[in-house]
């Protein structure tokens, strides 16, 4: 793993995989952090996220990108083992960046988020690769600072 990245290519990367349709929101952000972290990360963490974008399954409930961070955060810092109580950390940090998003639209729900918004047109795209960046930033900077590595940004 790397110990110093670019939280802004971070973002940038996500969310130019959301614009060229590579990925959705919650894929997009996992592949930028795997890629950009050089993580030893299975590929196959990424399919795991193929099912959150739209609010999960386009049910429209909780946004898929606050799901992608949130796998990521999982990933670094999740528990392998049952009773581990590294699991409370991770609840903590995970809540950290849903919290984050809460106080930038005041909402989770892509229903809400996306309330008057035609689902093909530009912009909900626009809105979408904005949500993917900013939670892949966001997820970027706690996993920097969780892990003592280096932004090369500052």
């Amino acid at each position: 793993m790397k110990k110093e990245v670019s939280i802004k290519k971070i973002r940038q990367d996500a969310e130019e995989l959301f614009r060229k349709g590579d990925y959705f929101c919650s894929e997009a952000i996992v592949s930028s952090i795997k890629n950009n972290f050089e993580v030893d990360m299975p590929d196959e963490m990424i399919a795991m996220a193929s099912g959150f974008p739209v609010g999960i399954g386009r049910s429209k409930c909780v946004c898929g990108a606050v799901s992608g961070g949130v796998m990521c955060i999982g990933y670094f810092f999740g528990r392998t083992k049952g009773g581990d109580p590294k699991v409370q950390k991770t609840l903590e940090l995970a809540n950290e960046l849903q919290q984050s998003f809460k106080d930038n639209h005041k909402v989770l729900c892509c229903k809400i988020l996306t309330n008057g918004m035609d689902m093909g047109s530009g912009e909900h795209k626009a809105q979408c690769i904005s949500f993917t960046g900013e939670i892949a930033e966001k997820a970027a900077q706690i996993i920097v600072r969780e892990l003592g590595l280096v932004n090369i940004d500052e």
